[in-house]
């Protein structure tokens, strides 16, 4: 599936979620661009600076809290490493 795909399939069901802000969209863009751009590969395997510079995002504390909130609303799947050395892995989930 292609990234515009997801797009589209997130607008669609975000439109009547009052829970999603501008900022949670600003992170999902930012997940696909990051899919994108390392060969449309699901999971996306990435480490938080990376998604916060896309999404201009300078506080961790609002990328972890976007990042879970979707997650937890069934945007994505996302599995923290814990790990320094080896990036979270977040998958793009095809329908929500």
């Amino acid at each position: 599936m292609d990234r515009f795909c997801y797009l589209s399939n997130f607008f669609e069901a975000i439109e009547s979620d009052a829970r999603i802000s501008i900022t949670h969209i600003g992170v999902f863009a930012a997940l696909l661009q990051y899919y994108a751009q390392n060969g449309f590969t699901n999971p996306i395997q990435a480490f938080s600076y990376d998604i916060m510079r896309v999404a201009k995002l300078s506080s961790a504390i609002t990328y972890h809290k976007c990042i879970k909130d979707l997650s937890a609303y069934g945007y994505i799947i996302y599995e923290p490493s814990f790990n320094r050395k080896k990036g979270s892995r977040i998958y793009l989930l095809e329908t929500f």
